[in-house]
Formats: structure tokens, C-alpha cells, sequence
């Protein structure tokens, strides 16, 4: 039988219980990153101290420390996957509301963070954790928020269709104190609907035609005026760099973990 120091790294790793095989290749330290390190100077050494400080980790489980929870402790993998997975559909369900509610879907928004921010704090904490939480929770607010007061500009500009539209009598009402004007539109299947905003005078060009752009499915009130009129396209890459920072900071935390326990393994942490 072949002495400990003969045995080479797939005979070493081929010891170990399927369980801990799996366990090693999620945290970056499999056959193959065992292979490379054996490569290097005094490589069999330190990939035995690696398997042996492993195999008494998992073994004998200690409670994990701040900032590295080792390879007992798991991978943070799934607590930050779960943030990111509960933070998108939040946001995918206001911005989908407002189809329905318009502006309002801002409200939805706020509701469906509560459980965002108690998931966020769900997460195990780790070297960038905490800055970590408050940017995904940052990065949702920023998208609730403009995104549900700017997707009926997006939704126009996508799927709107510029038509000759008439203007009709508008309604009046009184907000805080103040007698408003809405204006309306009559489209070409004779409908009348309010605007989106008032841009124009239309008290007193009642019957005149104008531009607007028209949402065919009718989830969105008109615009008047044309696309490029709509606007809302610096709030879109606000909200393109949130939605990239809302993905960004858990897969960063992540990376950070891994490659923590991988520097330690390896004994170049510092």
C-alpha cells in the first residue's frame, strides 16, 4: 500500500466521501484547483493540509467566525441568491402593476420591499456583507421607485403608435384646493381618454386634432405629442445602472466569500 506522501491528488481526493467532493468543488477547491496547487512548490503538502483542515472542519463543525465562515459553515451561496431572486420579482411585480394602477405601482413597490430588506438580513455576514445589504436595498428603491413612475413612458416607446387624435371637452376637478384641468383625446375608434400629462392648452382647442401617441392594448393612457416627446430615457439608464448594481452586489459578496476560504485554504489571506 502506498505511504501518505505517495499517494498522489486524485488518489488523496477519491478518499473522500462523495459529500465532501461536492462541498470542496462549490467552494472552489475540486480536483482540479488541487491538481494546480500540487503543481506549484511544496504542492502535495499544502493540498494535504488543505484535505485534512477540511475533513476536521466537516467533521467537527465550529460556529463560524465574521468576515469567513469556513468549510464547515457552508456557502453563502443560496442566502444571497435568494435576495437577489426575492429583489427582482418584487420589482418585476410593481413594474407590472402599474399596467393597471399607473403611478400608484410606486405603493406596491414599497409594500413588496418589506420582505426584500428582512431577506437582505437573512444573509450570513461576510467579508462585504453589510455595504452589500444596504446597495441591493438601495438599488431597489431606485428602481420602484423611477420605474414605476417613468414605465408608461417606456411602455410608449416601445409600443406606442403615433395617431391623429382630436381633442375633447376636458374634465375639471379640484386638488388641494385648486380647480385642475385634464385634458382628453378622442382616438380614431371614437373613444375619448384622458392624457398621460397636460403639455398643451386644451381648454380652448376643443374639436382640433393633434399628435399622440396611443398605447394599442389601452393599458396606458395617450401622450400627447410624439415619441420623441414621451421622454423618461435618462431614467431608464438610472434605472439600468440600479437594476446592474441590484445583481452586482450579492454575486460581488459572493465572490468575495470564496475567494476568502480559497486565500486561507491556500494560506495567502491576509
Amino acid at each position: 500500500m502506498a505511504s501518505e506522501d505517495e499517494r498522489s491528488v486524485d488518489e488523496l481526493f477519491a478518499e473522500l466521501p462523495e459529500k465532501w467532493q461536492r462541498s470542496l468543488e462549490e467552494v472552489g477547491m475540486g480536483l482540479p484547483e488541487l491538481r494546480r496547487i500540487a503543481a506549484g512548490p511544496d504542492g502535495m503538502r499544502r493540498v494535504r493540509t488543505i484535505l485534512a483542515e477540511f475533513s476536521e472542519a466537516t467533521t467537527n463543525p465550529r460556529p463560524a467566525r465574521a468576515g469567513w465562515t469556513g468549510y464547515g459553515g457552508g456557502t453563502p451561496v443560496w442566502p444571497w441568491a435568494r435576495l437577489l431572486l426575492v429583489a427582482v420579482v418584487s420589482v418585476v411585480v410593481c413594474l407590472l402593476s402599474s399596467l393597471f394602477i399607473g403611478k400608484a405601482a410606486a405603493f406596491v413597490g414599497l409594500v413588496l420591499g418589506l420582505p426584500v430588506i428582512w431577506v437582505a438580513f437573512k444573509t450570513r455576514d461576510s467579508r462585504g456583507a453589510p455595504v452589500a445589504r444596504y446597495v441591493t436595498a438601495g438599488a431597489y428603491l431606485v428602481l420602484v421607485l423611477v420605474g414605476s413612475y417613468f414605465a408608461n413612458a417606456w411602455y410608449l416607446q416601445l409600443r406606442g403608435v403615433e395617431q391623429t387624435v382630436t381633442i375633447a371637452t376636458p374634465t375639471h376637478q379640484w386638488t388641494h384646493g385648486t380647480r385642475e384641468t385634464y385634458c382628453r383625446v378622442r382616438l380614431r375608434d371614437g373613444s375619448v381618454h384622458e392624457v398621460i400629462d397636460n403639455k398643451e392648452n386644451c381648454a380652448d382647442r376643443v374639436g382640433q386634432t393633434t399628435t399622440a401617441v396611443v398605447d394599442p392594448a389601452g393599458h396606458y393612457k395617450p401622450s400627447l405629442g410624439t415619441k420623441s416627446d414621451i421622454g423618461g430615457v435618462p431614467e431608464g439608464y438610472v434605472c439600468l445602472g440600479a437594476a446592474a448594481v441590484l445583481v452586482l452586489a450579492p454575486v460581488t459578496v459572493v465572490v468575495m466569500g470564496r475567494r476568502t476560504r480559497y486565500d486561507r485554504a491556500i494560506g495567502t489571506a491576509v
